[in-house]
């Protein structure tokens, strides 16, 4: 215990863990999004435009992932018109995986710079968390609820059931481009935390568990950053006091969390 003591006073560690608990805020909600709409390959194109981000910040020497937030917003806004057409959406984000990772590798090749930096995206680089990365999950733990607040009639209604949202007068169109958006920006925003092959620790697992737990979108949303929040201090906790890296810790308490969750409900049934 004194040797996590000791740990937990690195200011590092610190940064690490406010960025955790900002993320189980923000992050979770957006699990509940890509769940409704049954957008679980988003995720995948997401993480493939950030990795391009990162080389292009790397290659113009600016910020690689402020370049991965701006270009994922473009893109979950970019993507949102294909949401209402029968399997347009996934083969749009096919479309976007091949093409951002293609222009990315061309880019790191072209400008010679050090791939290694933005492949640590990939796995993540939770305790070299900066100030700019908290101001940046600060304003997504703020903004997300804040939307899921001030629309969540609509988006119960959009979540389970489009075609009954828009006969209720609700602006279906707006509303996913805003959703697909705050959804890609939040995946891009989490990736410095877990790495963009484990943001699933934060968004989806969450998720899953609240579905299963809590009634209602509200109630889902709640439970979801419950579990969040739980699942950032069991994992960071484990993992300093095993010394392993926490995206694997996090993803394993996620996925723990999700499969009592499930075994739960079962036996309910």
């Amino acid at each position: 215990m004194s040797d996590l003591a000791e740990l937990l006073g690195l200011a590092a560690v610190q940064r690490a863990g406010l960025g955790l608990v900002l993320g189980a805020i923000a992050l979770p909600p957006v699990g509940v999004v890509i769940v409704g709409l049954d957008i679980y390959p988003v995720r995948f194109a997401i993480m493939h435009v950030a990795l391009l981000g990162a080389a292009v910040g790397m290659l113009t020497g600016t910020d690689p992932v402020l370049w991965a937030l701006g270009l994922c917003a473009a893109a979950g806004g970019g993507l949102a018109p294909f949401a209402t057409r029968p399997g347009g959406l996934s083969g749009a984000m096919g479309l976007l995986m091949s093409l951002a990772i293609a222009v990315a590798l061309l880019v790191l090749s072209v400008s010679g710079v050090n791939a290694n930096g933005a492949f640590e995206l990939l796995w993540g680089s939770i305790l070299s968390t900066r100030v700019v990365d908290l101001w940046v999950l600060g304003v997504l733990a703020v903004g997300v609820p804040a939307l899921f607040w001030w629309r969540r009639h609509d988006l119960a209604l959009l979540l389970h059931d489009r075609e009954l949202a828009v006969a209720s007068g609700v602006r279906a169109g707006p509303l996913t481009v805003a959703l697909l958006v705050v959804v890609a920006v939040a995946i891009a925003g989490a990736v410095k935390l877990t790495g963009a092959l484990l943001v699933d620790a934060l968004t989806l697992l969450p998720a899953l568990a609240a579905r299963r737990i809590g009634r209602g979108l509200t109630g889902m949303v709640v439970a979801s950053v419950v579990i969040g929040l739980g699942v950032a201090v069991v994992g960071l906790s484990l993992a300093l006091v095993l010394d392993q890296p926490p995206g694997p810790i996090l993803v394993l308490v996620a996925g723990v969390v999700a499969l009592l969750a499930q075994a739960v409900r079962r036996g309910e049934a």
